[in-house]
């Protein structure tokens, strides 16, 4: 494994690297990890790497690493979001597979042309949205799969945070870094562009559903700000179903609450990140009942991505891991010859990064026209 950014002090740079190796199928051996090549090579002896192989720059990495008999046999990318489109074609087109943070570019355009260097490399490209590895969040899937639900009616997916919050009167410290309130890094949002995404990734992952329309508000609470710190999206959904997404950096005391309910003819299902262990089911006319991880009366899903007995939560990194091994798992057979399984590999893609893209560019048009009712582009 090979990474780009994630140098000393970066929160999601270490996250990555945690789950990546909590198995012991992956081990980190070089970096191009800041854009400064002095804090590169620091922060490539922080993480025990040949210091031939902490590169300076992520261009010189590919070149480089490209020469070597024994090149990484993936990228992990885990810069700011401007920087995500050319890091990704770099290492594509130089023959490498692709691990991606979220969101997976800048813009829908810069979404839709990678997704064609991706299909034309062959390479595996993932993207890292995590929350699709908890356990009960494939148990969930499941359970809309094999019609335990019923026809679909309604689905809310919610992505609240209050860190924020202090901001808008003057009181805090700008807890949203300054990069994701700027526009030529971040792109054209900050909320939904960060945490919006994971809540409609969800309800994707979970119901197979794709956004038809959709009206939203998007608003900018701290002063002088440009992009958006709250959002909420009203939602026509594939099949007639309705919903709701919203994501806010300024829901005092709310600290990472993504959740999402989806309703059914049959049955409900309520799940919550921050209780990640259980599974809410609800019906019409019988008591509710709680879903554990880790028991045998879940599904096969659930099952091969927990890793302790029932009893032993598991939790953000787990989830993190599962994702980072399922792209292993497919990187490893295409490195061996192997077909892929059945079904495939349970991890986001490409395709999933465009759908987000297309979904902020959506949310930002239709705030930009009063909430109007507009259709994604991809």
């Amino acid at each position: 494994m090979g990474m780009v950014g994630g140098g000393r002090g970066a929160f999601i740079g270490a996250v990555h690297r945690m789950a990546a190796n909590l198995d012991g199928k992956i081990e980190l051996v070089a970096g191009a990890f800041s854009s400064s090549a002095e804090k590169s090579k620091l922060s490539g002896e922080d993480f025990f790497v040949d210091p031939e192989r902490a590169y300076g720059s992520y261009a010189e990495m590919a070149e480089k690493e490209a020469a070597r008999e024994d090149k990484v046999d993936f990228v992990t990318i885990v810069v700011q979001n401007h920087l995500h489109f050319d890091v990704a074609k770099t290492f594509l087109e130089a023959g490498f597979n692709v691990i991606c943070d979220k969101p997976m570019t800048q813009t829908l355009e810069q979404g839709l042309e990678l997704r064609d260097i991706v299909e034309k490399s062959g390479k595996i490209f993932c993207l890292t949205h995590n929350y699709t590895g908890y356990p009960m969040v494939k148990e969930a899937r499941r359970m809309v799969r094999d019609g335990e639900l019923g026809r679909l009616l309604k689905v809310v997916a919610e992505y609240p945070q209050g860190y924020a919050v202090g901001d808008v009167e003057g009181e805090g410290q700008g807890k949203i870094s300054n990069w994701r309130a700027d526009p030529k890094i971040a792109g054209s949002s900050n909320c939904m562009g960060d945490i919006g995404t994971h809540a409609h990734n969800l309800v994707r992952y979970i119901t197979g559903l794709e956004v038809e329309e959709i009206a939203a508000e998007l608003t900018a609470f701290i002063p002088g700000r440009e992009l958006d710190d709250d959002g909420n999206c009203l939602v026509r959904f594939t099949g007639g179903v309705k919903g709701l997404i919203f994501a806010s950096q300024i829901s005092n005391g709310d600290e990472n609450a993504l959740s999402i309910r989806a309703y059914g003819t049959k049955a409900s299902i309520e799940w919550h990140q921050e209780d990640p262990n259980d599974l809410i089911v609800k019906y019409a006319n019988a008591p509710r009942k709680t879903y554990r991880r880790g028991n045998d009366y879940l599904g096969p899903e659930a099952a091969a991505n927990s890793r302790t007995p029932f009893a032993h939560p598991e939790g953000f990194i787990e989830a993190f891991a599962n994702v980072y091994l399922a792209a292993a798992a497919a990187i490893s057979d295409q490195l061996e010859g192997n077909p892929a399984p059945e079904g495939g590999y349970d991890f986001p893609t490409v395709d999933d990064g465009v759908a987000g893209m297309a979904f902020i560019e959506a949310t930002v048009r239709s705030s930009q026209n009063n909430a109007a009712w507009v259709k994604p582009k991809a």
